[in-house]
């Protein structure tokens, strides 16, 4: 079983926290259904900063990252199909970027 991990891309903050609360559940729900395949459930991240041999950037870069998770999965394809269910997808919201975690 090899790690991916699932990067986040937009997305925003609820408007309330009511709505809070009922991302938080779309959120947990979709845990339940990858059962002990979710390794790590992550966590949002605030705005990054770019590191580059000609400088540091404050911009987060083309398409800031906004939260991850990392997952069990049989291959790319397994994960994917993880991915597919994920809340951040509702509407249109954001997207989610699938990598293989390479073992060293």
């Amino acid at each position: 079983m090899a790690k991916f991990v699932f990067v986040y891309h937009g997305g925003g903050k609820p408007s309330s926290p009511e709505e809070g609360e009922k991302v938080m559940a779309a959120w947990m729900a979709w845990y339940g259904t990858m059962g002990d395949a979710v390794v790590d459930p992550g966590a949002p991240v605030g705005m990054s900063k770019t590191v580059s041999a000609s400088g540091v950037a404050d911009d987060g870069g083309a398409n800031p990252t906004s939260g991850y998770t990392i997952v069990n999965a049989a291959d790319m394809d397994a994960a994917v199909a993880m991915a597919q269910g994920c809340p951040i997808l509702d509407g249109g919201q954001g997207t989610v970027e699938v990598a293989e975690a390479m073992e060293m």
